[in-house]
Order: C-alpha cells, then structure tokens, then sequence
C-alpha cells in the first residue's frame, strides 16, 4: 500500500464530530452487536477461563484465577469471573486498562470474541477493512483528524509519548509508530507536519490480522481510546 500525503489531507475540510466515537457508535446502547458493560460481564462470567485462555495463547493462573494480558506496552492481571484490572510493575505511570471503560469493554470482548492471529507484516486503513465504509465518516473525524490536530505541530510531544510506550519508529510520514495493542494486533500511527501551504495530517493503520478479532466498531472506539490515552501519557512526561 502506498502512503499519499494528499490522500491523508483530503478529508480534512469536515468538520470533527462533537460526539465522541462511543456515542456516534451507540457503544453504550443495548443492541445486537453493541451491549452495554454489564452484559459483557455477565457473559463473560459464564465462560470457561480455559477456552478463553486457550482460543487466544494468553497465560491463565488457575490458582488465582487471573490471565495475563499485554495491552498499549502494559501487562495486566486480569481476573475471572469478575474482570478485576491489575497492572504489573512498570514505568508507565499511566494504565488505561484500568482507567478507561472504553478500554475495558475493548478488553473485555477482544477475551470474549477474539481470537490469536497473526499478521503477514502487512498494515491497511480503516477503510481498506472489509467493513471500512461502515463507520469511516466517524473514525475519520474523531481518530484521523483528532491525532492529526492534537500533535501534527507538536511532532516531538508525539515521538516521546511513543518512545515512552516503547512503540517503534518507522520512516513513513514526519514521524510514525508501530504500537502493538494486544498481543500481535498492531497499530500505526504517522503524521505529517502542519505548514504554510499544508495543515498537519495523519494516518492510522492496522495489522492485516484485525478482522479475526474486531469489528468496525471496535476498531474505531480503539483509535479513540488510544489517541485519549495519549494525552495522559503525554502528563505523566510532562510532570
């Protein structure tokens, strides 16, 4: 896939959404396919932890009844039945998993759906996704344009932010990041810089391996969460 600044630009004369990815989506509404947390939970609880541990090659302690799940350079204790979010000792300073419900419910239907998948090395677009088109306006704006707007003048924020979470650096755009989410599902992130003539621009793409675990609404709270978890990432530096 070739990366065009002018194709990354394009979209950028709409306007950023108000609502957020989440209630743009009705992630929180009670339907088929986007259940509030307490439903998730419930099933969740009436899952064997083995299958779950065993569908996605993720440690599972019998003993104490936890897994142990890699998530944005994190690694969490995770129990079951009733999802308790620990991290292990780190020097992130910052753990969305245990601070973000956005991230919680990602987590806790990536156990419940997911599956452990590899990628060919290979990254597309969200709309290069087989359900790309489905939620492209507002993965754009509240993902594209927001990660473009909050760090395209503030390139070198954005470059310690990601050394910070360990991601690694690529040769694409003005600076960009591979970042890996959850185990073997990875992200990057590029960014072209603002000018005179040129407002700032981004791009996010995503392992080929996403669709064996997410869907499109998924991946469009996971860029929200992420360039969210940014941010606080970006105080914790700062302090």
């Amino acid at each position: 896939m070739t990366l065009n600044r002018n194709e990354s630009e394009k979209n950028e004369k709409n306007t950023v959404p108000v609502q957020s990815v989440q209630e743009k989506l009705g992630y929180e509404k009670d339907s088929k396919e986007r259940m509030p947390w307490e439903h998730y939970l419930e099933e969740y609880r009436k899952m064997d932890p083995e299958e779950i541990a065993g569908r996605l090659e993720i440690p599972y302690d019998e003993a104490s009844r936890t897994f142990t799940l890699p998530f944005m350079g994190s690694v969490y204790r995770i129990t079951h039945p009733d999802f308790q979010v620990t991290h292990l000792s780190d020097d992130m300073d910052y753990y969305p998993l245990e601070e973000m419900i956005y991230a919680k419910i990602l987590t806790i239907r990536f156990l419940l759906r997911g599956a452990h998948s590899l990628g060919t090395g290979k990254y597309r677009t969200y709309r290069e996704m087989p359900w790309g088109e489905v939620y492209l306006r507002q993965f754009d704006g509240r993902c594209i344009k927001r990660l473009a707007f909050s760090y395209g003048n503030r390139i070198a924020e954005f470059c310690a932010i990601m050394e910070h979470l360990r991601g690694i650096r690529t040769k694409h755009g003005d600076a960009a990041y591979q970042l890996e989410i959850y185990p073997d599902y990875r992200i990057e992130m590029i960014l072209w810089e603002g000018d005179e003539e040129f407002p700032p621009s981004s791009q996010i793409l995503f392992s080929d391996n996403f669709p064996a675990s997410f869907q499109a609404e998924d991946m469009a709270v996971m860029g929200d969460v992420i360039i969210g978890s940014l941010k606080a990432f970006g105080k914790v530096l700062a302090k």
